[in-house]
């Protein structure tokens, strides 16, 4: 096929680095972020023509995000900005681990209409998270185009094995888990319906599933100074090459090296800017659909 035409659709953030907690390098600075950015912006730089759909806010944060998009030439031509402050979370690093303290969504939220719907369907593939507000939504968008769902550590939610059987991909965090439970959880994905379930295991690698045959991929060597936005870089990479020739093993591979580099630096994929000098009150807010 031609060159591939994804979609990151849903939840964008500005992750806000700031207190003792974070190194020299990274401190008093929010970089563009959100899984579905993340997933557009490393799909884009694997080859794919990248969009991304989502609400921005007003403020500085707001066009940080959508500056970052555009200066990695990802298409951002139906993002809407809202009045009202952009989401964000607040991050801190333990070892080079990134550590959530608390966030906010801001005006992130909306959900599809019609016209949003029937656009779905000029792409290849549209990927969105349980962070965003979409989930709801995911038997539509699967009805125009195939969907990629991350859902993190968030499986055993009642919203989320209804999804399954509509899914291209589903995504999953599983560092806590060891490997056989990994597997047992993608061969429930996959008996579900999903084409392919995917374990991302941090610095245990990944585990790949079609319901047949797994392929296991050790994670990439690096010094990591910051973990954020490895797992999204990994799925971006890794959709670009499963959508355009369907191969496992070279979609595996340049999934974990660009899990790598994203680890060799600050930030979902940089282009940091100085913190407001306003502060922002943190408050955690739960998983959701």
């Amino acid at each position: 096929m031609g060159r591939v035409r994804l979609l990151g659709i849903g939840d964008n953030v500005v992750d806000r680095y700031a207190g003792a907690a974070v190194p020299e390098g990274a401190g008093g600075t929010m970089f563009p972020g959100g899984n579905a950015v993340n997933v557009a912006v490393y799909a884009r730089r694997a080859g794919a023509e990248a969009s991304y759909w989502g609400v921005t806010g007003d403020d500085p944060a707001g066009e940080v995000v959508r500056a970052g998009l555009r200066a990695e030439r990802v298409d951002t031509s139906r993002v809407r900005t809202a009045h009202g402050p952009n989401a964000w979370a607040e991050i801190g690093l333990e070892d080079g681990d990134r550590v959530f303290r608390g966030s906010d969504d801001g005006v992130s939220a909306f959900s599809l209409g019609p016209d949003d719907l029937r656009a779905l369907g000029s792409y290849d593939l549209a990927h969105t998270a349980y962070s965003g507000s979409l989930a709801a939504q995911v038997p539509q968008m699967a009805a125009r185009t195939a969907v990629s769902f991350d859902f993190s550590h968030h499986w055993r939610e009642p919203w989320a094995e209804p999804l399954l059987p509509h899914l291209y991909l589903a995504v999953f965090s599983a560092s806590q888990l060891d490997e056989e439970d990994s597997i047992r959880l993608l061969r429930t994905a996959t008996d579900q319906g999903a084409r392919w379930a995917l374990a991302t295991r941090g610095a245990e690698g990944a585990v790949l599933t079609d319901g047949t045959a797994l392929w296991r991929r050790r994670a990439v060597r690096t010094r990591a100074v910051d973990t954020l936005g490895a797992g999204d870089a990994f799925v971006g990479t890794l959709l670009t090459t499963l959508v355009a020739d369907g191969d496992p093993e070279s979609g595996l591979a340049h999934a974990a090296e660009a899990a790598a580099s994203a680890c060799t630096e600050y930030g979902g994929f940089g282009h940091g800017a100085p913190l407001s000098s306003t502060p922002v009150p943190s408050r955690v807010q739960a998983g959701k659909p």
